[in-house]
């Protein structure tokens, strides 16, 4: 059994100043939104195994700043996850993102986390659970876990919960 997460990437400027999409970053609500995500995940979470993460700005920064809480959180998380650039997380569409994870599942991670954008998981989402007609809404800073027993030719996963920034603040 693979458990999956999918995490956007959280709240961004409009433009960079550089003008190019991938350079846009976070702004204060989405680093404090990224921040809530990773303390939630350090509260209730192990590390992930894996971590594949968009070449884009603003997915980096996410990651960092979510890993950095979870660790100022607990200190027994395991072992840090192997990080890996997988420029398929930026522009690529639903099945080259899903080669590219069902290559990386061989590797035999059991917590994979996938660091990226829409439309992709928007995409990507309802195909894994075997529900392709659904619409997902998957919000800025907000985090899924879907467990795959295989990502055969038609994988079926099942929604283990959806989580978004907002929520991750609520009280416990």
């Amino acid at each position: 059994m693979r458990r999956l997460m999918l995490l956007r990437h959280a709240k961004t400027e409009t433009d960079a100043p550089s003008g190019r999409d991938q350079d846009r970053r976070l702004d204060d609500r989405g680093r404090r939104d990224a921040a809530e995500i990773g303390g939630w995940i350090g509260r209730h979470l192990p590390f992930p195994d894996s971590v594949l993460v968009s070449p884009a700005i603003r997915a980096h920064q996410t990651w960092e700043i979510a890993r950095q809480a979870m660790k100022d959180l607990r200190k027994d998380l395991g072992p840090e996850p192997q990080v890996e650039l997988l420029p398929e997380l930026y522009g690529a569409d639903r099945s080259q993102l899903l080669r590219t994870v069902r290559s990386v599942s061989v590797t035999d991670p059991q917590r994979l986390m996938l660091v990226g954008h829409n439309p992709q998981f928007d995409q990507l989402a309802p195909y894994l659970l075997g529900a392709s007609h659904l619409a997902v809404d998957f919000k800025k800073g907000a985090i899924m876990r879907i467990d795959i027993e295989n990502f055969g030719a038609r994988p079926k996963g099942t929604l283990c919960w959806y989580l978004t920034a907002k929520l991750s603040s609520s009280r416990e």
